[in-house]
């Protein structure tokens, strides 16, 4: 599939860390300094319940990610890596590097900060070709803090090594940001940057574009 082939889309631009951060950790950078995107409810575009704020920036080193999370009610037993994360309360990041979608980069994060990562296969629609769960995110730095009573938020650093290119001015990937989450009924809310009109966030053709500059 042709990146030409793919419906119009966001753009988030990725800002660069001063160089006198470059190795800063969680709890230095300005993430006020960076533009937030706010995700909504996946089918109907419209707010969701519990808002989800995420801001991201990047230096040659690492491509850096916040998601700011109202959370009223957590659920999350998993305790291993690549469980089946997406059953319960998870924030997702997808990241296709080519734009082509037919590969693509998925990241999770529970509420218990365990992680599920894999390199995904795609006819570049809508059916999945190949999920490989041995492939991982190396030097991956993941955090899950809550903060207050309904809040939580969730940090993750991406080292540039997992990528094709280095980190510069420029480049762009084809990414989406998601949200699983389920409230005190057992009623599940799916939420993305960028809308996929329906309950399935394997829809490369939806992906927002990340613009680093």
């Amino acid at each position: 599939m042709e990146a030409a082939a793919f419906q119009e889309s966001k753009t988030y631009l990725c800002r660069q860390l001063p160089s006198s951060l470059e190795d800063a950790d969680f709890g230095t950078i300005h993430w006020d300094s960076f533009d937030a995107i706010e995700l909504v409810d996946t089918v109907t575009g419209n707010q969701p319940k519990e808002r989800t704020e995420v801001r991201a920036c990047w230096s040659p080193k690492y491509l850096h990610i916040r998601y700011l999370c109202e959370d009223s009610h957590v659920v999350s037993d998993f305790t291993l890596r690549d469980e089946p994360l997406y059953e319960q309360d998870v924030v997702e990041l997808f990241i296709d590097e080519d734009g082509t979608g037919n590969r693509y980069l998925e990241l999770e994060v529970s509420p218990n900060n365990i992680v599920f990562d894999a390199l995904i296969a795609s006819d570049g629609e809508a059916t999945i070709t190949a999920t490989d769960l041995a492939w991982r995110f190396e030097g991956l730095q993941t955090a899950a803090l809550a903060d207050g009573e309904a809040r939580r938020v969730y940090f993750v650093h991406i080292p540039v090594g997992n990528f094709k290119r280095p980190f510069e001015q420029g480049l762009s990937w084809r990414v989406n940001f998601y949200r699983i989450d389920e409230d005190r009924l057992g009623n599940r809310e799916y939420q993305a940057w960028q809308a996929t009109k329906a309950v399935n966030f394997h829809l490369p053709r939806k992906f927002g574009r990340l613009l680093f500059i």
